[in-house]
């Protein structure tokens, strides 16, 4: 699967959940992390959980391994790395606080093609 296609799969499996203000940054042309950044957020820990699982079973459904995954327990920053794209779902208060929208804001935003084959 290739890495667009990867992220509109992730970002439908974030917008099946609830997430809110789902953004998606291209990374290539501004940091050796990742491909591309998706950013969202809850408004709990219990819906920040579900994102999460939600993105990883949907991930692991079409064969592709999780590298790691970082603060589900706790369920304030979740991290979910797939090698090329970063999933960050947040609880909404560090969503506001981290700003990483702000932080890279040198990266090019995506546009969003939720419930589009693309």
């Amino acid at each position: 699967m290739d890495t667009k296609k990867l992220i509109h799969v992730i970002a439908e499996a974030c917008d099946d959940k609830h997430a809110e203000d789902i953004i998606i940054l291209d990374m290539k042309e501004v940091s050796l992390i990742s491909d591309y950044f998706l950013i969202c957020h809850a408004r709990n820990e219990r819906q920040t959980q579900a994102i999460a699982y939600a993105v990883k079973e949907t991930v692991e459904n079409q064969g592709i391994s999780i590298k790691h995954i970082e603060g589900y327990e706790q369920a304030r920053w979740i991290v979910i790395d797939t090698g090329y794209v970063l999933c960050h779902i947040f609880h909404e208060d560090e969503r506001n606080f981290y700003n990483l929208e702000r932080l890279w804001g040198d990266a090019a935003r995506v546009p969003l093609q939720i419930g589009q084959e693309g």
